[in-house]
């Protein structure tokens, strides 16, 4: 992988949007909601203030408008600081 988070960041990788309802409907693009959710695929080395709580691997959940969208490879992540990440989901 070529994006290499620095400092206190973290690269995501969300997971897809629902494609349909509980009751079968499909979902249109244009209706789908932003995922909350992804696992972590990079992660930076941390500061003197801020040690690194997630790791690779870890699916995490984040806040809406969190980090900034990346792509590399036909492939979008997510790149954020580490204190915009809710929770990690076990």
């Amino acid at each position: 992988m070529a994006i290499k988070p620095l400092s206190d960041r973290v690269l995501v990788l969300p997971h897809p949007a629902e494609e349909k309802t509980a009751g079968g409907l499909f979902i249109p693009d244009t209706a789908k909601e932003k995922p909350l959710v992804g696992t972590v695929m990079a992660v930076g080395p941390g500061t003197a203030e801020v040690k690194m709580e997630v790791k690779v691997n870890d699916v995490v959940m984040y806040g809406k408008y969190a980090g900034t969208e990346v792509e590399e490879e036909g492939v979008y992540y997510i790149i954020m600081k580490q204190s915009d990440i809710l929770a990690i989901l076990e």
